[in-house]
């Protein structure tokens, strides 16, 4: 399954744009590290790495809102 780099705007709505596709993680890791480091400052975006077998469970997985994980008593 290949590696999917997402350029995610979530302000006013939430848009997902692909960006390029890679076979190895490392490749799409170090190719969205290079494009998070050209967004200039105020920018209503994020680059994302997602792994999925198509672009179509890429973004399904993207657009998901995950629950934050619940406060323990220990954590005080």
């Amino acid at each position: 399954m290949p590696y999917y780099v997402y350029k995610v705007t979530e302000f006013p709505i939430k848009l997902l744009e692909v960006m390029d596709k890679f076979d190895k993680f490392r490749d799409a890791s170090a190719w969205a590290k290079a494009r998070r480091s050209e967004i200039p400052a105020g920018a209503n975006y994020l680059v994302k790495v997602i792994f999925a077998e198509n672009e179509l469970q890429a973004e399904d997985l993207l657009m998901q809102v995950r629950e934050k994980e619940p406060i323990t008593g220990d954590d005080w």
